[in-house]
């Protein structure tokens, strides 16, 4: 008896010790994060915010950022279901507790214990509020105290409707909208007092997870979580049976309501975002921020066409690859079948009715469409969910039949694809290899497969989303202003920015520049003779560099001109060699390079450094606009606050042919504009642009001679295996520079020629549509004298053949030695000289 007492007593003391020690653990922690916590009173104030939107030069909208699909409700607003369905949801005894509910936090403990993960949450509503309003996400126990102390002294300050009220307005419910009624307008497209019983519950379904329970995105998982938020709702009271059975039945009905922008610039709005998180931080989505950018809306237009199109065509000249899925089951009731269960095991352990029920619900979202065999519900959610790639719209193949294939759209119409639309699609084998025609239809693609079409005219077409990438900039030469940029074919595929992000290997589209420093700095002109002869250097590894030209041919003394438009390996680098690295990279710089990013060694001259197409076409601005060193910008104003209050106001450095040498300011659209300074001497450029012009009309751009425009110029660009084909080209009003290439870096199989200067004209073409055509005219210490094509040197008066040259006229050829012909060496004896002093 004794020792029962004894054990009693060691077992009181110790349970007392173990309670005094949890409170003392609360106390101290509480005394310990105090002074670091936030002020709970501010949020008595707080202002929900307003969208961070972007705008074109004209006034048209480009982009919204933040939580702007926000549209604050009051607590009386909100509809008594959802209000049960968010606690059913969430936290049951959200009315009861003090703003931590024990049991949740210890059942959540114990199956981080037991599991290693939770499956049932521990945060309550007023947590969540403390979490989202006042601390970071990061999920570390120092914020889980904190988040329980802060929620503690809301309960103390604020009403349970006003805490719930700033719940309902914060959470993110997936598809950037944040808050109920937002979610309402972008699920179901209707005001929140509209919604039906399971829309309410499909709402409450989203916090937890608002990318696995969405029903865009996951619709077989959403109608578990949902009709798991109902069963508990029936559960504790807040509906009746009847209410239930017809709730748990019905059919998903949300589809995607969003706006759209009305310029297709989402790289450029990207840009502009960041801009602006990078100079007002979070106030960037709270405080009312207006970014106008330099983008032309037209041009902008034009030039995404252009680069769509265009990575389009070359796609199709490399054959098909498959479809983006196979498989894919028609109806609802299927795909939930096949559907992944792991992340619902708390909805699916508390009853089986759960998933008995969502089948039910699956089997009522039955949906037929005339011409396809069988119940298609799933196939009709998986085109919604799937976004299209520009003019690339998600297809569902129903059958194919001989030569013709018929799909299902997004809208629900079944569309049949014609051989003229589908023949082209080769079996992919490699970048430089496809199979041969497709027999039929079945031999693309089966039933259920998903797959991309295109409309062209009046017919459809089977496409693709590209093997390639690519990237189009296109500035104004005069003031770097950015008129377009897109950084990809769809920035719904892939937010990459190849135009600002993507450095790679520029190849003879840098050889200009190279060009350029040899007729300025080098004492050269274009009838300069050089060796276009083989090369061999020893290299730090010992292994010796042997570059070739691309048709691994030499054509021996070559005049720089005909070296450039031709794209001569050999003679760029003895050009290089003859300037003197550290010469060029001098000069290189006035262009905006940096000259750690510049290759230190002769392959600069073959364009083995890695930059991107913005920096590439910045640095063909300064060629375009008579030498002046102008730098890319795109952020022409900024406003803040209801009043539209200017914080920010470009104002770049321009060029100006015609100011004064001494001028500083001149005036652009009414605008007073500093002067760039001028960095490369306008004789040089001038015969620099006069062999770009041979590079159109002679060399590897023939193919823009098409656009019957003599006032433009410009040079291809292709990279060791194809790997990057460039064009870039300008006349005095735009200069555009595009890129295409595979992300993994492998190669294209086509050169600048054949993937980039497409591109480049389709864009062009309409572009200056309509713009007069100015040459800029030959400055005054210009002069034009005959020479010998073969040496370079100028010839006399009474000489006769010879080609015409344009030469600075204080660095004009040597004369060609005059020459006796045959007939009169004959005549006169003296066969032993053949020299005109020998003979005079």
């Amino acid at each position: 008896m004794k020792l029962f007492t004894r054990l009693l007593t060691t077992a009181f003391w110790l349970l007392l010790s173990l309670c005094a020690g949890v409170v003392l653990a609360v106390i101290g922690a509480g005394l310990y994060f105090a002074p670091g916590l936030p002020d709970v009173r501010q949020l008595q104030d707080y202002e929900l915010q307003t969208p961070l939107r972007i705008y074109t030069e004209d006034n048209k909208l480009i982009g919204e950022y933040g939580e702007e699909r926000r549209m604050p409700v009051s607590y009386d607003e909100i509809p008594k279901p959802l209000i049960n369905a968010l606690l059913a949801a969430e936290d049951a005894n959200f009315y009861n507790h003090p703003g931590v509910d024990p049991k949740g936090l210890v059942r959540a403990a114990v199956e981080l214990a037991s599991s290693g993960n939770i499956q049932s949450g521990g945060s309550t509503i007023t947590m969540q509020v403390a979490r989202n309003y006042l601390l970071t996400l990061d999920q570390t126990f120092t914020r889980k105290i904190r988040e329980i102390l802060l929620a503690l002294q809301m309960e103390q300050i604020l009403s349970k409707p006003e805490i719930l009220e700033l719940y309902v307005n914060k959470i993110y419910l997936g598809h950037r909208s944040y808050g109920i009624a937002a979610a309402a307008n972008t699920y179901y497209g209707k005001p929140l007092a509209d919604l039906t019983l399971p829309e309410y519950a499909m709402i409450a379904g989203l916090p937890k997870a608002p990318s696995s329970f969405n029903p865009l995105t996951n619709p077989e998982r959403a109608l578990i979580r949902r009709n798991w938020i109902l069963y508990r709702m029936r559960q504790l009271g807040s509906i009746d049976q009847a209410a239930y059975d017809e709730a748990v039945k019905a059919p998903i009905t949300a589809s995607r309501h969003t706006a759209q922008a009305e310029v297709d610039a989402p790289y450029v709005a990207e840009m502009a975002r960041a801009y602006a998180v990078e100079r007002f931080g979070d106030k960037a989505y709270t405080d009312n921020i207006r970014v106008t950018t330099t983008l032309d809306s037209r041009l902008q237009t034009e030039a995404r066409d252009a680069l769509v199109q265009g990575l389009i065509d070359y796609d199709t000249r490399h054959g098909w690859r498959g479809p983006e899925e196979k498989d894919v089951p028609p109806s609802l009731v299927e795909a939930q079948d096949r559907t992944e269960r792991q992340g619902l095991e708390e909805e699916l352990s508390e009853s089986p009715e759960v998933i008995e029920t969502a089948r039910q619900a699956a089997q009522s979202s039955e949906a037929t469409i005339e011409g396809v065999d069988g119940d298609v519900s799933n196939w009709l959610k998986v085109l919604q969910r799937t976004p299209a790639y520009g003019p690339l719209q998600p297809a569902i193949v129903t059958a194919t039949d001989g030569k013709q294939m018929r799909v299902l759209d997004a809208d629900g119409k079944v569309i049949t694809l014609g051989w003229d639309g589908l023949k082209w699609a080769r079996e992919y084998k490699s970048a430089k290899w496809r199979g041969g025609e497709p027999a039929n239809a079945a031999a693309i693609a089966d039933r259920g497969d998903l797959v991309r079409i295109m409309q062209e005219g009046d017919q459809w077409r089977l496409s693709q989303r590209p093997g390639a990438e690519g990237a189009i900039v296109v500035l104004d030469p005069q003031t770097g202003a950015i008129d377009a940029l897109q950084g990809g074919f769809s920035f719904a595929a892939s937010k990459f920015n190849r135009a600002i992000q993507a450095q790679r290997q520029v190849g003879s589209n840098f050889k200009p520049f190279v060009y350029l420093a040899a007729l300025q700095e080098g004492d050269m002109t274009a009838a300069t003779i050089i060796n276009d002869a083989p090369v061999v250097m020893s290299q730090y590894s010992g292994d010796d560099w042997r570059p070739e030209n691309a048709e691994r041919q030499f054509r021996g003394p070559t005049r720089l001109r005909v070296g450039l438009y031709t794209s001569r390996n050999l003679v760029t680098i003895r050009v290089l060699q003859s300037l003197g690295l550290d010469n060029a990279l001098n000069f290189l710089e006035r262009f905006g390079f940096s000259r750690n990013r510049l290759p230190h060694g002769l392959s600069l001259a073959l364009g083995s450094a890695s930059l991107t197409p913005l920096e590439i076409a910045n640095a063909y601005a300064v060629l375009a606009n008579g030498g002046f060193q102008v730098s890319p910008w795109y952020i022409k104003e900024v406003t803040q606050g209801s009043q539209n209050t200017v914080v920010e106001k470009a104002n770049p450095l321009v060029a100006c042919r015609d100011c004064a040498p001494d001028a500083t300011q001149t005036e652009v659209d009414g605008e007073p504009r500093r002067i760039a300074p001028r960095v490369v001497d306008p004789d040089a450029l001038y015969i620099l642009r006069s062999i770009l012009r041979d590079v159109i009309e002679h060399g590897t751009g023939r193919g823009a001679l098409s656009l019957n425009r003599s006032d433009i110029v410009g040079k291809t660009g292709t990279t060791n295996d194809q790997r990057d084909a460039w064009f870039s080209g300008f006349n005095n009003s735009l200069v555009t520079t595009v890129w295409v290439g595979k992300d993994d870096n492998t190669t294209t199989a086509e050169y600048g020629a054949q993937a980039a200067l497409p591109i480049w004209k389709a864009f062009m073409g309409p572009a200056l549509e309509g713009t007069p055509e100015v040459i800029p005219e030959a400055p005054d210490d210009i002069v034009r004298v005959r020479i010998d094509p073969d040496t370079g040197k100028r010839l006399h008066e009474d000489q006769s053949g010879g080609i015409s040259e344009i030469f600075r006229k204080d660095n004009l050829p040597d004369y060609q030695p005059r020459g006796i012909r045959p007939e009169l060496e004959d005549e006169s004896g003296s066969q032993g000289t053949g020299t005109y002093e020998a003979i005079f």
